[in-house]
């Protein structure tokens, strides 16, 4: 079985809990995490869970760079870009089209568009 990261990428005004950020309002953003929740047990009941997590806003970000003489701090997210991670699946899946499948479905579980990566080896 291959690992696969499925990401889910938005920007940091999603990470408002008070509007709702990308959904429309809170109400939409508690439905869309109580049904990736559903999906994250259905991934742990037919196997193909590794682990999941869901990320702070990007502002939250401090980058290191330790290939100096001393370690250098920047706050803030590494790329200067609009869309961030903000969450994510780590799956064991048999082939890629099953991993393609399953990010369909959190896709759909989430309300947002999942990237799909295979780890090498």
């Amino acid at each position: 079985m291959t690992q696969y990261l499925m990401a889910v990428h938005g920007t940091e005004a999603d990470h408002d809990m008070e509007t709702g950020g990308g959904y429309g309002s809170r109400e939409a953003m508690m439905a869309a995490m109580e049904e990736t929740e559903r999906y994250n047990k259905k991934l742990q009941e037919d196997g193909y869970w590794v682990f999941a997590g869901g990320l702070k806003a990007p502002s939250t970000a401090t980058v290191v760079d330790g290939q100096g003489d001393s370690p250098v701090r920047t706050d803030g997210p590494y790329l200067e870009s609009k869309e961030h991670i903000g969450g994510f699946w780590i799956i064991e899946a048999p082939d890629h089209e099953t991993a393609l499948r399953l990010a369909a479905e959190a896709s759909k579980a989430c309300g947002g568009k999942v990237e799909v990566r295979p780890f090498e080896g």
